[in-house]
């Protein structure tokens, strides 16, 4: 079955480079409304368990659910940034290198944009339950715990520079060529 017309890199020059380019502003946009979600999910079970003991923690520590939500709005912003970078090409010029680059750069873009969110959304999700269930114990530990879930949340924002720098390499043969 192995012969020139089935190998990977003959499929991967034959498939279009917008194709490529939509994959990868879908996969912006999913996987990181994928962790933002998971991250809710992890921090808000905490923190309504949570709050059978101590009800005075429920209004403050929904900052951490807001963090999550945060990676949700990177992933929609980097999408944004990433359908910009889309133009018209002439039929002629779709499968010219420049235009596989600029494809595969978007793809790659949104790739690592998508999961520096899921991972960041887990991450803070993970934090936000920690920061939940230390301040029903001891409500000193709220603002320490919460310095760390900032950073933890500066992981996606690292996603977004990798990502938007990755977009930069985007550009499409011009029309007049």
């Amino acid at each position: 079955m192995a012969g020139p017309s089935s190998s990977w890199s003959r499929a991967l020059v034959q498939i279009s480079p917008y194709t490529f380019s939509a994959i990868g502003i879908a996969i912006a946009i999913g996987v990181s409304v994928l962790g933002a979600a998971w991250g809710i999910y992890i921090t808000g079970s905490s923190l309504i368990g949570a709050a059978i003991k101590a009800p005075r923690i429920t209004s403050k520590n929904l900052i951490s659910v807001i963090f999550c939500e945060a990676v949700a709005i990177y992933g929609v912003i980097v999408a944004i940034i990433l359908q910009t970078k889309l133009e018209s090409v002439p039929a002629s010029q779709i499968y010219a290198p420049e235009s596989l680059r600029a494809g595969y750069a978007i793809f790659a873009s949104g790739i690592i944009v998508g999961f520096a969110n899921l991972v960041c959304g887990l991450c803070v999700g993970i934090i936000g339950s920690s920061c939940a269930l230390s301040d029903a114990q001891n409500s000193s530990l709220f603002v320490k715990i919460l310095v760390i879930e900032i950073f933890g949340s500066a992981l996606g924002l690292f996603g977004v520079i990798v990502g938007i720098i990755m977009s930069a390499q985007a550009s499409w043969p011009s029309k007049a060529a």
